[in-house]
Formats: structure tokens, sequence, C-alpha cells
């Protein structure tokens, strides 16, 4: 995997030290830590196409018989 050097600046030491504290927490260095804390977030669709595919999707209508069954279920 090819990599690169991501610099922050002007990042709260309140900040820092909260995320150094998680990192601690795992056994991770920060690096680590923010490394992986923007894989996690690189990896999650922008919220517009989430909004976009479920406005694609036909609509699921339901009686209200249909949701009183459901409920008695246990189902929710």
């Amino acid at each position: 995997m090819e990599t690169t050097v991501v610099q922050v600046r002007n990042v709260p030491v309140a900040v820092v030290a909260i995320l150094r504290a998680r990192a601690d927490a795992r056994g991770e260095s920060l690096s680590a830590f923010l490394r992986n804390l923007l894989a996690q977030e690189a990896s999650v669709p922008p919220i517009e196409d989430v909004m976009a595919s479920i406005e694609s999707r036909q609509p699921i209508y339901y009686a209200a018989e249909d949701l009183e069954a459901f409920r008695e279920e246990g189902r929710r």
C-alpha cells in the first residue's frame, strides 16, 4: 500500500490529549490510532451517496394490521 504524510495544524491540546489517551487504552501509538481512525472514516460512504441510494429505492408500504402483527411477534 502506498502511503503519504498528512499533517494537521492547530489541533487543540485537549483534543490531542483525549486522542492520545484513547490510543494508549488500545495499546496503539497516536499515529497508528489516527491512521486507523482516518481509514475508518474513509471507508464510510458520504451521506449524499447514502441518501441517494435510499431515495432510489421503491417505498415499502405496510397496513396497520401488518405493523400490529410485527409488534405482537416481538419485532420492531
